[in-house]
């Protein structure tokens, strides 16, 4: 064992990792983390990668992947089965990119609806969509192409 790969303690991962110890101890039930190794006291001692692990988990949840999305990439990586391990990723994040597109694009709408009710002076709701000059889709909001 060389210097740095000493295993750790709970504490010393989570703040490294920068995440609380509840979170490290969710992720252990997720399967996200290996089950930790015990000291002869008791306490949990963690691989030094284990830090590493914690903060990949944590940039793919800013990306928008879902932890239950995570741990099939995480998986992925641990058990090859043939496949090049960067080929699931770059699958993955092609469709997370398809799916971000398509909530930006959504987004780009809502906001524009916005400025048109804000423009309208729209203030009530349900007597702004009696109107016919009302700038908010009542009967077509929330289904797209309609």
């Amino acid at each position: 064992m060389t210097p740095g790969d000493e295993p750790l303690r709970s504490g010393q991962v989570a703040a490294a990792a920068g995440v609380n110890l509840q979170t490290l101890r969710y992720y252990e039930r997720r399967g996200l983390l290996a089950e930790p190794q015990r000291s002869l006291g008791g306490h949990r001692l963690y691989p030094a990668d284990s830090v590493t692990v914690i903060k990949v988990i944590k940039a793919a949840q800013r990306l928008g992947f879902t932890l239950d999305e995570i741990a099939d990439l995480l998986d992925a990586g641990r058990h090859r089965h043939g496949r090049r391990r960067d080929a699931r990723l770059h699958e993955r994040a092609r469709a997370k990119l398809t799916e971000v597109e398509e909530k930006i694009a959504d987004l780009h709408v809502i906001a524009e609806t916005l400025r048109a009710a804000v423009d309208a002076g729209c203030d009530d709701l349900v007597t702004c969509a009696g109107e016919p000059c009302c700038p908010i889709p009542f009967a077509t909001i929330g289904h797209p192409g309609r």
